[in-house]
């Protein structure tokens, strides 16, 4: 009788022992982490709640797939705009008779000039080597970084005022005010009046 009951409290101190083993191949007892509910939230990210908010190698938080780094870089920078997109858009008002021109030159070369209704008044297109001549001033002026609206420049009565729109940027100045290198994209422009098919 008392081998009987020795063998079943060995059996039993088998099965005991057994069952307080580790649970997984790691050895750890605990269960593996829950995944979160939380949209967005990883499992690592809910298993240690001391953990900050996970970002991708070589970004800062907030630093999102779109955003840029440099707020100053325009996405499109670089890029050449495709035959039928508008290269730059200038606007020039004021003048001894008050008038409104507005220039648009597309990635072709080809452009259109356009009254204060912006009813069509001219088209043309130019050359390799003037929009070669553009595309440059353009470049060298580098929108991104000019000013918003140029200032301190003499006060030119009955002068023009500019307002240049390229590349995502919009940029204007008095015609005293303005750029050398603003004043390069103007000499690369077609005429404001006059010439082209009407």
């Amino acid at each position: 009788m008392h081998a009987l009951r020795a063998a079943a409290v060995a059996v039993l101190s088998t099965v005991v022992l057994a069952g307080c083993g580790p649970s997984d191949p790691g050895g750890g007892d605990d269960a593996p982490p829950k995944a979160s509910t939380e949209p967005g939230a990883s499992a690592s990210a809910s298993a240690d709640p001391s953990s900050g908010p996970s970002t991708s190698p070589g970004t800062s938080p907030g630093t999102g797939a779109g955003a840029t780094a440099d707020p100053s870089t325009s996405p499109t920078a670089g890029r050449v705009p495709a035959p039928g997109e508008t290269l730059v858009r200038v606007t020039r008002t004021g003048g001894f008779a008050g008038q409104t021109h507005t220039l648009v030159v597309k990635g072709d070369g080809s452009w259109s000039r356009l009254d204060a209704k912006a009813r069509p008044t001219g088209t043309g297109k130019l050359s390799a080597a003037e929009l070669a001549g553009l595309r440059t001033a353009l470049r060298e002026a580098d929108f991104a970084r000019l000013p918003r609206i140029a200032t301190g420049g003499p006060t030119i009565y009955d002068g023009f005022f500019y307002a240049f729109v390229h590349d995502g940027h919009e940029v204007a100045g008095d015609q005293g005010s303005l750029p050398e290198a603003l004043t390069k994209v103007l000499d690369a422009l077609p005429p404001f009046t006059g010439g082209g098919t009407p």
